[in-house]
């Protein structure tokens, strides 16, 4: 079998691409060593060894760290996720944005994204004054006062908005989305020092070694659980009739493949941040006087607890439904079937196709989120009842196995185009070049 030849036109590109990529994640790793000015590392430092294992550690390990050593990147990209969730929501539920955005084409497209960009920088700059006051009020600073929260706003919301800026940048001229890949990250960079620690913990005795084997084998049942429904399908049939002179004839026959898990990471990302955001503005301005009632929202909204499971579980299965329902919407597929002389068998075209393709996506959005509420969920029973030391949580697992599902076919996609390109110039036709 021939070696592959990264000189080659084919994959030149797709090299140039991974190590763009590559170069990216690297330096968003060095940006989340960098401390904003003026903080106490030592105070920093004893708060996160006090709350090892609750919600601000949850935070932590989606921040890759970095809020752990309060970097410039502790928020993350995080006000940028809950940007696009107050987009789409006002996007189905506003006629004219919608209209604005999906009919205008790529200008739609780059209106889009202004406002999410101007969302996020809104949402980054309260989400760093209240981090930055509640740093200062509990003596985290070195010198607190108006300059500390000043510079520690400026600070965090310049480690945000370059974060999106990178996110954008591997979009364009590297392959996967920039802003999955930058959450990938942040969740496995502490794997390796997690692992490491669970071995070191079973050496000494701490933890049984038959129960550390367990939980490795069922997190490789659920990355396999995982794997086989992300690529479930429903397939619908379509026939396209062709026209002759003569008559009407049977066209070529295709299907419309629907996923099980039409929506994706996105339900699980969306309920995260929305559970994550009052808890851990709880969490920090619940210390202060008068305000001892936020301790008490932050421990019932603490994965495991009651409150959690159920709010957790609800969010996950409305933007289920409600994120298939506005990127795949039953009237449009059926609107492109009708256009492109396309009918589902037995079924008129039209309403009847519309109803038929809602009933069968809306079976499928259900045991889709069943499915979502179970892989995040799960785990957090395991780790709260028999006190494993399991560092991926079930949503946290989801977002890295599908990012990597995504990540590679969209390279198994750019070395099949290298390939047709080959054998098209192997071939000599005439007019390829051109």
């Amino acid at each position: 079998m021939a070696a592959i030849n990264p000189k080659s036109s084919g994959l030149s590109e797709l090299w140039s691409r991974l190590r763009f990529v590559l170069l990216a994640l690297i330096i968003y790793r060095i940006g989340t060593h960098i401390p904003v000015p003026g903080i106490d590392p030592v105070k920093i430092s004893s708060l996160f060894d006090q709350n090892q294992g609750t919600l601000l550690g949850l935070f932590n390990m989606f921040s890759g760290g970095a809020l752990e050593r309060m970097s410039i990147m502790a928020l993350n990209v995080v006000p940028y996720i809950t940007a696009a969730i107050v987009m789409n929501l006002l996007e189905a539920t506003t006629p004219s944005l919608k209209k604005m955005f999906r009919q205008e084409g790529e200008q739609g497209r780059r209106k889009r994204t202004h406002y999410v960009r101007l969302g996020t920088l809104l949402l980054a700059i309260f989400q760093s004054m209240g981090f930055a006051i509640a740093l200062s009020s509990q003596g985290m600073a070195i010198d607190p006062g108006t300059m500390f929260i000043f510079t520690a706003v400026v600070s965090f919301v310049t480690g945000t908005m370059f974060l999106v800026w990178l996110g954008e940048q591997v979009n364009e001229r590297g392959i996967g989305n920039g802003i999955s890949l930058i959450i990938f990250a942040s969740i496995v960079s502490g794997l390796p020092s997690a692992i490491g620690q669970s071995f070191e913990g079973a050496r000494q005795g701490e933890i049984s070694l038959i129960l550390l084997l367990t939980v490795a084998f069922m997190a490789i049942i659920a990355i396999s659980f995982i794997v086989w429904v992300e690529r479930a399908q429903r397939r619908v049939t379509v026939n396209y009739a062709r026209r002759n002179p003569n008559q009407m004839a049977m066209g070529q026959a295709s299907h419309v493949p629907l996923k099980v898990n039409m929506s994706g990471v996105i339900p699980a990302i969306f309920a995260s941040s929305i559970v994550l955001f009052p808890a851990s503005i709880s969490s920090w301005f619940g210390q202060s006087e008068g305000m001892e009632w936020l301790q008490e929202v932050s421990l019932a909204l603490s994965p495991g607890q009651p409150l959690y499971v159920v709010v957790f579980s609800i969010l996950i299965a409305y933007f289920c439904f409600f994120y298939t329902a506005i990127q795949f919407p039953a009237k449009d597929i059926s609107d492109n079937l009708k256009r492109s002389g396309g009918f589902l068998p037995g079924i008129r075209p039209g309403g009847h196709t519309e109803e038929y393709i809602d009933n069968v996506m809306s079976r499928l959005t259900v045991w889709g989120s069943i499915y979502m509420i179970m892989i995040c969920l799960l785990p957090q029973f395991l780790i709260v009842s028999a006190n494993v030391p399991f560092y991926l949580g079930g949503t946290s697992l989801l977002i890295a196995v599908v990012v990597v599902m995504d990540f590679m076919a969209q390279v198994q996609s750019h070395l099949l185009s290298s390939q047709y390109q080959s054998l098209m110039k192997k071939a000599n036709l005439k007019g390829f070049k051109r």
